[in-house]
């Protein structure tokens, strides 16, 4: 019996056609991925501008088709904000790790959402230092394991930081958000997160922020599919999915 093949799905526009470097299991592909999506639905591919600073964010700039600007350590709201005071008709959006916003860039994105830049903040959290060698980061859990806290993050060394939690407190910012990239519902309530955050940013209503959690295999030590388990067991009860704030 002859079978018909139906073609469902394709690679998003913006998306180019190319290997990536990530590590086995790494979250930022499937990021990457939704963002292209939601570029390519909403039809702003033309018009939208990112921005990305140090980390394993950075390399984003090969893989999406579209215009980027490169920012020093933590600083990419500030860039993005000079940006959308420059070019007033675009889609503002940066895509940030936890060592780059919650260390480097805490003070940047306070400021960002107190003022109500109008921007998109994409921050994909996966509680380690990814580029440089696995270090404790500011979302890295009690008792986690990292090249700087070998036997487990303790009190000592400060508690995690809740970033949505932080910005949502803020009156400029009008979109918080956090999800999860783990299992296939979690990912596409994440999409839908996405275009809320784009269409709050192209209607003018101030800061957006979504923050992704995702996995680090290599630098947790663990499996792709532990590292999975790890991130449903431990990080999704300290940081709950949801969303925030909505205005």
């Amino acid at each position: 019996m002859a079978v018909t093949l139906e073609k469902v799905a394709d690679r998003p526009r913006p998306l180019y056609d190319v290997a990536t470097h990530y590590c086995p299991g790494c979250s930022h592909g499937v990021i990457q991925r939704l963002l292209a999506e939601v570029i390519t639905e909403l039809d702003i591919q033309q018009r939208i501008v990112g921005v990305a600073s140090v980390g394993c964010s950075l390399p984003i700039y090969h893989y999406l088709d579209i215009d980027f600007v490169c920012a020093p350590h933590g600083r990419a709201p500030a860039v993005a904000a000079g940006l959308n005071h420059a070019l007033p008709g675009r889609a503002i959006f940066t895509y940030q790790g936890d060592g780059d916003l919650a260390a480097a860039g805490m003070g940047q994105i306070v400021h960002a959402a107190a003022r109500g830049d109008r921007i998109a903040v994409i921050f994909a959290n996966n509680a380690t230092y990814g580029m440089t060698g696995g270090q404790m980061s500011p979302t890295t859990l009690l008792g986690q394991k990292t090249s700087t806290t070998p036997q487990g993050r303790d009190a000592q060394a400060g508690y995690p930081i809740r970033v949505a939690e932080l910005i949502a407190g803020l009156p400029g910012a009008t979109y918080v958000a956090r999800m999860a990239v783990n299992n296939p519902g979690n990912i596409k309530r994440a999409k839908l997160a996405l275009i809320r955050a784009f269409q709050n940013q192209m209607h003018n209503r101030g800061l957006s922020l979504v923050e992704i959690l995702g996995i680090c295999p290599t630098d947790w030590g663990l499996s792709p599919a532990e590292s999975l388990t790890w991130l449903k067991n431990y990080m999704i009860p300290y940081y709950p999915l949801g969303e925030l704030k909505s205005i």
